[in-house]
């Protein structure tokens, strides 16, 4: 009788257990394109979703191809959030086509792209004084995919994520819902706090062009030495170190997914520096703190 009192006991307890802390979601398998994406995520999706990267750190989204094991995974996964990098043109077909269920998200949606070598950058350099008209730099304009380096422009990518993630998981929306409010309180203090640390009309020099969404958040001035994708001339390499010492420009900014070479010319004809400022980092708000704090100290005097 002890005993049978004591099961039940044991059951009952058990059972109030379970109504105090009811199981935890299932996880949802979700892809992303790039780390910046998978901070985005994970910060509107927290504990409910496991986030895979498809181009891992180092490789370049530019020309990345995915592996056998990703496009395995993929199979499973419940939804793909897109971005609008290069690679995706080639291989969101495919990967569409190993899981038709998958629900697929354009990130990028509504978002107004910029040229990849924007005019406005070009016709900066047209601008400077002394400069001829006609200058070598050639006329190859593609969209700009960085649209994940302007706090303002995130803010969009968050809803978009919001709305696949509650696509996939209705049940979850109070979370999401919740943490989406969150995320978006931080990027607001991150907006205001990179406003009053960089100064407006700033100029910095970048080999890749990929701070342009940046630059047009803060009212800077990106000029790039690579543009179009294209590895620069002998001449265009010129031209950039005598843009750097008009403009009293102190470093070139590269990345580590492309080589560095040329921007190491530059550097050392200009008597300055290259700095490391990746465009692909997941810790998406310390590294854009880490990127303001390269322009105020080391782009200009």
């Amino acid at each position: 009788m002890k005993k049978q009192l004591l099961s039940l006991i044991v059951l009952f307890l058990a059972a109030l257990s379970l109504l105090a802390f009811p199981a935890a979601a299932a996880e949802k398998s979700v892809f992303v394109s790039i780390a910046p994406q998978k901070y985005f995520v994970e910060k509107i999706g927290g504990e409910r979703v496991e986030v895979h990267i498809m181009v891992p750190p180092g490789a370049s989204p530019h020309t990345y191809e995915p592996s056998a094991g990703q496009m395995k995974k993929l199979a499973d996964a419940d939804a793909y959030f897109s971005i609008g990098v290069t690679f995706e043109k080639a291989w969101l077909p495919k990967i569409r086509s190993v899981n038709p269920d998958m629900v697929l998200v354009d990130t990028s949606r509504g978002i107004e792209k910029r040229s990849s070598s924007h005019r406005r950058d070009h016709d900066d350099l047209q601008r400077i004084p002394g400069e001829k008209t006609g200058a070598s730099f050639p006329e190859a304009f593609h969209d700009d995919p960085h649209i994940w380096l302007s706090p303002p422009l995130v803010m969009l990518q968050a809803r978009a994520v919001l709305e696949g993630l509650t696509k996939i998981d209705p049940e979850g929306f109070a979370h999401y819902a919740s943490h989406y409010a969150s995320f978006l309180s931080e990027i607001v203090e991150l907006d205001i706090e990179l406003k009053e640390r960089l100064a407006p009309g700033t100029t910095f020099m970048t080999y890749h062009p990929s701070w342009g969404y940046f630059a047009d958040a803060y009212g800077l001035r990106q000029i790039p030495v690579e543009i179009g994708g294209k590895t620069p001339k002998a001449r265009q390499i010129q031209e950039a170190i005598r843009h750097a010492r008009e403009m009293n420009i102190l470093a070139v900014m590269v990345q580590p997914q492309i080589s560095t070479r040329d921007a190491e010319t530059i550097a050392r004809e200009i008597n300055g520096r290259t700095v490391m400022a990746d465009p692909l980092a997941e810790d998406w708000a310390q590294n854009l703190r880490r990127i303001a704090d390269l322009i105020g100290k080391h782009t200009q005097q």
